[in-house]
């Protein structure tokens, strides 16, 4: 299959490189030039739970050098989903799937503005950690599991073809009729922890631990967990607390991407993980008083970023 992964970061990275560990014809687009120019000189290194391989795929900055592909995978981060969808379309055959994988809320509704809704199938990605180490050169401490699905519901053919390629290539997927339901069920576990892990630079596991900072990342999760069971989202459990706090027990180590990127100097994805919650909170009659005073924080943080 040939296949078209637009943002190699962390996450990107990962993807492409065991999808082309499989033996398909990967294409990864990114506007890190110095991460392309590596992998195009000695190939893609990914180190961590699926082993450590070197790996050659085709990287450049253009999409177009692509393309037309069987599978076209948007990896990037949520505010550039737009973007990458006005990209995607120098990949896409007639009938070619887009697959996007983002954090936080939106990314649907930013790719069907820029390509058909119909052709957009959603991807959930949990328990990676992934990481860059340097350009060419990705680290990740699990990989726990890709669940798939169509955008508006439902488990395809495509998708299922779509789940076969992943797990071929080494992933533990599973398709879902209702991804909507994955997307808040991580979505809420990503507003506990970005935006506190960010503002207070602490790991998964010293917030938990932590009697001041705990009460306060809960809290910020149970807000989104209210708005979207007010929003009628289809949860698979009762107790959002027990099911946030198992999920940080599984990574104490790890650092949010948020926090990240505020150690690189870069800004976040604030505004689709606890941003979100506030404008949800607003349009069913729910309130969001932590997860406002942490943007409010990020986001002074962010003021001398690039």
């Amino acid at each position: 299959m040939k296949i078209g992964i637009i943002g190699i970061g962390a996450m990107g990275s990962v993807y492409a490189g065991l999808l082309a560990a499989a033996g398909h014809e990967v294409w990864g687009v990114d506007s890190w030039a110095a991460h392309v120019d590596a992998i195009r000189e000695s190939g893609l290194r990914v180190a961590g739970a699926s082993g450590d391989r070197v790996v050659r795929l085709r990287a450049t900055t253009r999409a177009a050098d692509a393309g037309p592909c069987d599978l076209v995978i948007i990896a990037t981060k949520a505010a550039d989903v737009a973007a990458a969808g006005r990209a995607a379309q120098a990949l896409l055959a007639a009938h070619t799937p887009v697959l996007t994988i983002q954090n936080g809320l939106g990314a649907v509704d930013a790719l069907a503005r820029v390509l058909p809704r119909e052709r957009i199938l959603v991807g959930v990605a949990g328990g990676f950690g992934a990481s860059l180490v340097a350009p060419g050169h990705v680290h990740h401490n699990g990989m726990e599991l890709v669940r798939l699905g169509e955008a508006d519901g439902g488990i395809s053919a495509r998708v299922e073809a779509v789940a076969a390629t992943w797990a071929g290539a080494g992933f533990n997927v599973q398709c879902y009729a209702d991804i909507n339901q994955l997307v808040w069920e991580k979505f809420i576990c990503n507003v506990t922890f970005s935006g506190p892990c960010t503002v207070l630079r602490m790991t998964v596991g010293e917030v938990m631990a932590n009697p001041h900072a705990w009460p306060l990342a809960l809290g910020c999760g149970l807000e989104a967990w209210q708005a979207g069971r007010a929003r009628g989202v289809a949860f698979s459990f009762d107790d959002a607390a027990a099911y946030i706090t198992a999920f940080g027990e599984k990574i104490p180590h790890a650092r949010p991407s948020m926090l990240l990127d505020h150690l690189a100097g870069r800004r976040s994805e604030i505004a689709n993980i606890n941003g979100m919650v506030p404008q949800i909170a607003a349009e069913v009659g729910t309130a969001a008083p932590l997860n406002e005073a942490i943007v409010g924080l990020v986001r002074a943080l962010e003021e001398h970023f690039a």
